[in-house]
């Protein structure tokens, strides 16, 4: 028998910079390594494997996605098909998992453990924190904290864009929730990530399980997931040949929220289509996205189209970055897409407004807006 496939899991909160992080991670392995990259993507818009392929300097990053849904719950069950297949198809060294951002961490590594006598094993499990907004949302989201706590590694991403006193308070705040675990600074846009301190790692976790540490984590995740911290809603446009004749396209929106009309896990809303898309630049989409506060609405993400040209879209807690798309196959992929964006903000917050005001400035013409809670 070939010898089983280590599995490393990047978690940590939105827009903490787990991409950027894993990018620059492959940067540093051999192009003879064969990495494959397993992502988790809220709705059916693969911005996250979209900019990953764009990203991948080595050029032969393979990618595969599990969307419209949560590892730690909604998606339970389907990835191990998803292994499977990769597996079978890709004859990977080694498997990264790059969970959404609020994904609880526990129930992926109990679904992998569970697959060890299938020729899987759990390497490690790593953390990324935001240390420019994690003081922001460490008390009010059970999710990070639970990221925190339950890894075996915790990479302190974007401590430059802190002062030393301010990393000083974040590092207080991690140790107070997880004091053992090694924290290690890192810059996932200009520094290097050494592979040897990411892989190997040979995780412990499971040896808590005499403490009945998982045990007390995995009974807590169904009641914290209930309460649902964050609210995805979906904003899309289509570019056809005639305004007044629909492509009839549909898109599914993630969702566990009872109140929400669909009754399923995704539901489908119409996209609206128009025969010419808007005339949108870079400055006025700065604009107007400048307002956006970061304390309601955590992260934009999507495709657009810019100055007539398709762009991978990124804005996480007031910082914007915009990708012009160079990949043909990305490119023929989305042909059609003047708009498709994921809005993810706090439960607690007018995300609603906010989605609306976005839908006005694009030019995106009133409809359905796909709306979910995870």
């Amino acid at each position: 028998m070939s010898p089983p496939v280590p599995i490393t899991v990047f978690t940590g909160f939105l827009g903490a910079g787990k991409t950027t992080l894993i990018l620059r991670l492959l940067s540093c392995l051999p192009p003879t390594y064969n990495v494959v990259l397993l992502k988790n993507e809220f709705g059916d818009v693969k911005v996250d494997s979209e900019l990953a392929r764009e990203g991948d300097k080595r050029g032969n990053l393979r990618v595969t996605e599990m969307l419209n849904g949560c590892m730690c719950c909604v998606l339970v069950g389907q990835m191990k098909n998803a292994l499977e297949e990769i597996r079978e198809n890709m004859n990977p060294s080694r498997i990264i998992i790059e969970t959404s951002g609020s994904a609880f961490p526990a129930p992926i590594a109990w679904q992998i453990r569970e697959l060890g006598a299938e020729n899987y094993t759990l390497d490690g499990i790593v953390t990324v924190i935001d240390c420019e907004n994690f003081p922001g949302y460490e008390d009010t989201s059970y999710t990070a904290r639970l990221q925190a706590q339950y890894t075996d590694l915790i990479l302190l991403n974007k401590h430059s864009h802190i002062t030393p006193r301010q990393l000083d308070l974040v590092l207080d705040l991690v140790n107070d929730l997880n004091t053992d675990t090694p924290k290690v600074l890192c810059d996932a846009k200009n520094g290097d990530v050494d592979p040897d301190l990411v892989f190997g790692i040979d995780t412990k976790l499971f040896e808590l399980q005499n403490r009945g540490r998982d045990e007390e984590v995995l009974g807590e995740v169904d009641v914290r997931h209930m309460e649902r911290e964050v609210v995805v809603m979906s904003v899309s446009l289509n570019v056809g040949e005639d305004a007044g004749h629909s492509h009839a396209q549909s898109h599914a929106v993630h969702t566990h929220d009872a109140s929400n009309p669909c009754t399923s896990p995704t539901c489908t809303v119409p996209i609206p289509t128009i025969s010419t898309p808007p005339a949108l630049t870079p400055a006025l989409l700065t604009t107007l996205l400048s307002s956006i506060p970061p304390d309601e609405i955590y992260r934009i993400k999507g495709l657009i189209l810019l100055s007539q040209k398709l762009h991978i879209l990124n804005w996480a807690f007031g910082r914007l970055d915009v990708t012009p798309v160079t990949n043909s196959d990305i490119l023929d992929e989305n042909k059609d897409v003047a708009v498709r964006l994921t809005v993810m903000g706090c439960r607690g917050g007018e995300v609603g407004r906010w989605v609306e005001r976005i839908r006005e400035g694009l030019g995106v013409p009133e409809t359905v807006v796909g709306v979910g809670s995870v």
